[in-house]
């Protein structure tokens, strides 16, 4: 980089070390802060708490699990209770491990034996065994253990819906085949309210002993929830009312999700500071609201399947080609062009006119069936993305890259 480069980027961070600051601990705004107090959930961690009690005496705790929404508290409760858990069996002296697993970052069935087992000091490779032999290995790792293993299974729907339930099934029932030492306790979190019908009733029986339901937040609750964090991570006097009322109000309309209240304060306020701003008000906060909007449909593009990506280019240049015959036909063929382009076999047909609903749903295309008069209904399909997006995806995607120039021809058209 040039000397002018270089300059650039010190006065940026010369900038930001001389300026005021906004934030007091803007730490407190992310999504695995845990606060001291959380506001509108004492009911289910109280219930969790006498849950779990028995496990300080050495008594095996009911497996439970905890379903709602994302964003109603889940996870931060459950490891609210699981942190004063360990405290107090600490105090006790009561032999108790704590293993929390997120499912969908652990993404095998492999990953999650291999975390179960590091939690009560049993090394296995990182890869190298089979499942069996790493599971045999747990087992007697637990009976040397003696304790009472907590196990939380965060996201757990995304593990099941990949690798069935044999890992639930052989967890719940590890009591039956030990020698009476030591024993597996589960949390299973789920986003998903029907996860439950993707199990065997043997593993939903011993998994669901107890339930504890988390509703949406209401536009009330997320206001306080916000107000004692921005206790936390503003100044004093940088964040008006109406600018912590209008993020609890957005995200109350997003299923009351606090994730999504909490992320909107956080952007507002780095926008606010980027800005120079000494305080953080509406008008950022509709700003972050239109930034994290953005940010979340890019990493929706970002991470779809190849041919999904081709489909996102074909209507995109079909509907510059001619814009009243944006149908499902019309935009096959243009996908099957850039399959030629790309030396990649089409899916068919059918295949793609399912994909297309399924971008349908997530809201990336707009597909609608209309008359063709005595030639009966076809589906009419077009962009429900800002076509820039299309050129970003372009330069961004090592495996359409090549097709830049065919697309571009049609740009200009735009």
């Amino acid at each position: 980089m040039s000397d002018s480069g270089r300059d650039i980027v010190f006065d940026i961070f010369e900038k930001v070390l001389s300026r005021y600051s906004i934030f007091k601990n803007r730490d407190a705004l992310r999504p695995d802060y845990i606060p001291d107090n959380l506001p509108h959930r004492s009911e289910q961690i109280q219930r969790l708490a006498f849950i779990l009690a028995p496990s300080l005496k050495g008594s095996l705790p009911s497996n439970v699990f905890l379903y709602g929404k994302p964003g109603t508290g889940k996870t931060a409760v459950t490891q609210f209770v699981l942190s004063r858990l360990k405290m107090k069996a600490k105090e006790a002296g009561s032999i108790l491990a704590i293993s929390y697993i997120n499912c969908r970052i652990a993404g095998t069935e492999y990953r999650v034996l291999a975390s179960l087992c590091s939690s009560i000091d049993v090394d296995v490779p990182f890869t190298g065994l089979s499942k069996a032999e790493v599971f045999q290995r747990f087992r007697s790792g637990l009976e040397r253990f003696g304790g009472i293993l907590i196990v939380v299974l965060d996201e757990i729907d995304a593990l099941v819906k990949i690798h069935g339930d044999d890992i639930l099934y052989e967890l719940t029932r590890i009591k039956e085949s030990s020698s009476g030492r030591g024993g597996v306790s589960m949390i299973g979190i789920s986003n998903d309210l029907q996860f439950k019908e993707f199990l065997d009733p043997r593993v939903l029986s011993s998994l669901s002993e107890e339930e504890i339901l988390f509703r949406p937040y209401t536009a009330d609750e997320l206001y306080d929830i916000l107000r004692e964090r921005a206790e936390i991570a503003f100044n004093e006097n940088v964040l008006s009312e109406s600018a912590l009322r209008l993020c609890a109000a957005l995200a109350a309309a997003e299923h009351g999700d606090a994730r999504r209240a909490l992320d909107l304060l956080r952007v507002a306020g780095e926008i606010a500071e980027r800005s120079s701003s000494q305080s953080v008000t509406d008008e950022h906060v509709r700003r972050a609201q239109e930034k994290i909007e953005s940010d979340r449909v890019w990493e929706a593009i970002k991470t779809l399947p190849l041919h999904s990506r081709m489909i996102l280019l074909a209507v995109y240049v079909n509907s510059k080609r001619n814009e009243s015959k944006c149908f499902t036909g019309e935009v096959y063929e243009v996908y099957k062009e850039l399959c030629e382009g790309l030396g990649l076999e089409p899916l068919t047909q059918r295949r793609i006119s399912g994909l297309i609903n399924e971008l349908d749903a997530m809201g990336l295309l707009n597909s609608k069936l209309v008359s063709m008069g005595r030639y009966g209904r076809s589906k009419r399909v077009r962009l429900n993305i800002p076509a820039s997006m299309i050129l970003q995806l372009l330069k961004s995607d090592p495996y359409l890259s090549s097709l830049e120039g065919y697309v571009e021809k049609y740009w200009s058209k735009g």
